[in-house]
Parts: C-alpha cells; sequence; structure tokens
C-alpha cells in the first residue's frame, strides 16, 4: 500500500517534467484569392474625328526628327531598312552597325501625312535598348 502513494507521486511529478513539445502550427497564410474588381482605363485622349492622338516623344536633341515626315527622315539617315504601313502609322526602320533606330510616324490630324512622333533604339547584336541621342548620332548622314 506504500506503493500506490509513491506512485501516484512519481506519476504527478513525471507530468509536470519536460516533455518534447510539438512545434506551433505555422501561421495561418493569407488569402491570395481576394478578387479586386477591375478598373477602367481612362479613354485615351481623341482627335475631332475620333482617332486616337498620338502620343509625341520629347526630349533634347530630337528636333530635326520629331513632327518631320519620312521624306526628311530618309534625308537624315539614308534608305531605311524596313518600311512598315498600318492603318495611318508608318515606321521607319534604320539600322548601322552601332544600332538599329525604329521612328513611328502617325498623322497629327485627318488627312495629314504622318510625321514622326516616337523613336526606340536598340543594339543590333542583341536588342538590348540603347541611349537613343547617340544612335541617331550614329546613323545620321549630316555629322
Amino acid at each position: 500500500m506504500r506503493l500506490i502513494p509513491l506512485l501516484l507521486t512519481a506519476g504527478l511529478l513525471s507530468a509536470c517534467a519536460t516533455t518534447p513539445q510539438m512545434a506551433p502550427p505555422p501561421p495561418a497564410r493569407p488569402d491570395t484569392t481576394t478578387q479586386v474588381p477591375p478598373t477602367r482605363p481612362a479613354p485615351p485622349p481623341t482627335a475631332v474625328a475620333g482617332l486616337p492622338v498620338p502620343q509625341i516623344m520629347e526630349g533634347p536633341g530630337l528636333g530635326g526628327i520629331i513632327r518631320e515626315e519620312a521624306g526628311t527622315l530618309q534625308r537624315r539617315f539614308g534608305q531605311p531598312r524596313l518600311d512598315v504601313v498600318e492603318g495611318d502609322m508608318r515606321k521607319l526602320q534604320f539600322a548601322g552597325e552601332a544600332c538599329v533606330l525604329d521612328i513611328f510616324l502617325y498623322p497629327l490630324a485627318p488627312g495629314t501625312a504622318p510625321v514622326a512622333t516616337w523613336i526606340e533604339a536598340r543594339r543590333a547584336s542583341d536588342g538590348a535598348a540603347v541611349d537613343r541621342l547617340a544612335c541617331i548620332q550614329a546613323l545620321s548622314r549630316s555629322r
């Protein structure tokens, strides 16, 4: 009988002893299924005839290119490697060892000739973007 109280005491003490505990559960992940309602983009500005107004690039060194017609650009850069017409847009592509220059032309008003509104420049070797002004200088005949 003396053994029973000893066993009960030992059982109680062993319950107080340190036992390996399980790691707490990971924190709940944030709900990634939250849906945000779509927003309507602002309508593009329109010209009088309902045609979109082209974005016109601005910046130093673009004089003599931006707002110029294709003939002026060809006199400056020579014969384009590509001359693509799609709708009222025209793209002239001039290329040399240093770079490739894409010039995008759009009419600024209905019924007018397209003029240069945007320029992009990249390396001929891998297509990586390059400084537009450096490319313009490298390809210009009137250096």
